[in-house]
């Protein structure tokens, strides 16, 4: 029986095939990968079986999980105009079809103080897909991940080594992860479920929680910048954020949902507890060792 992903073209998909086929796990012998995409050239991976799904056939989605033991499904991608509650649904309804035995759905951190942001509505979602699955007679694990440190490097380290980084995040604090690092521990998570255990829980797979001042200066002592942090207003974020041609093509609506995680920071909603390493089975590697591993990006 295999174990299969989701998005396996995407930013995260493709990192957890890469982990489950790296993966030191004490059974004998690792199962076979399954690498789901809409287009099934988009992934070129030796040692992986590749197999088309949509979340928005979920008829074909099932006989594309034949044999799937895990499903690894990755959240649907915010898009204005989908309904990704209903593709969740499908998704989850794909896997019972299936005969699927238990799904690890990846969602994002939070503790309840996103409601009244720009991101509530995006939570909103996960928080459905979460309670979907747990009513769907399957085993599941929530992967609650944390902010993708990657990203905010991204934007940090494009101000110049010795600009001004902005959002509207102020002193709150947040968990962040390198992508490469969520994907160890969901792959790991992923191997133990096909096994029978560890299923059945929630966990938020974050390392160390920082203020965006701290992560600024973690940055600088990585990189050797001289970057400062200066907080500004949410009409101001939308418009930093849509300067860029990536959010740009997303949206305005885009820009304001990621200008609501910096709400969701500034509340206290992404300072939760960290879980990593009951996925991991080992601490988080320090946030300055993440970014350190992500220095050619």
């Amino acid at each position: 029986m295999s174990i299969a992903v989701t998005g396996a073209s995407g930013r995260l998909g493709s990192r957890i095939i890469d982990a489950l086929r790296a993966a030191d796990h004490p059974e004998a012998q690792s199962p076979p990968i399954v690498a789901l995409t809409r287009a099934n050239d988009s992934v070129t991976r030796t040692g992986v079986e590749v197999r088309e799904a949509d979340y928005a056939q979920p008829e074909a989605m099932s006989r594309a999980l034949a044999g799937v033991n895990t499903l690894v499904l990755i959240s649907a991608p915010v898009k204005t105009g989908v309904d990704r509650v209903q593709l969740h649904r499908n998704a989850i309804q794909a896997a019972q079809d299936a005969g699927v035995r238990c799904v690890l759905y990846t969602s994002v951190i939070g503790n309840g103080d996103e409601a009244g942001t720009w991101y509530a509505e995006t939570q909103e979602v996960n928080r459905i897909a979460e309670q979907d699955l747990k009513n769907s007679g399957l085993h599941w694990i929530i992967c609650r991940n944390g902010l993708y440190l990657d990203l905010d490097l991204m934007h940090l380290r494009a101000a110049g080594p010795d600009g001004v980084y902005s959002n509207n995040a102020g002193t709150g604090r947040c968990g962040y992860i390198a992508i490469s690092e969520l994907a160890f521990a969901i792959a790991r998570l992923a191997l133990e479920a096909q096994h029978g255990r560890g299923t059945n829980r929630s966990l938020n797979l974050i390392g160390e929680t920082v203020s965006q001042q701290e992560l600024v200066a973690l940055a600088n002592q990585v990189f050797d910048l001289q970057v400062r942090y200066v907080p500004i207003d949410e009409a101001a974020n939308v418009e930093r954020l849509m300067a860029h041609p990536m959010i740009a093509r997303r949206g305005i609506e885009v820009a304001r949902m990621l200008t609501g995680c910096f709400q969701c920071m500034s509340r206290g909603a992404f300072d939760v507890e960290p879980q990593f390493h009951l996925a991991a089975g080992r601490p988080a590697k320090p946030l300055t060792q993440q970014m350190s591993e992500l220095a050619p990006l």
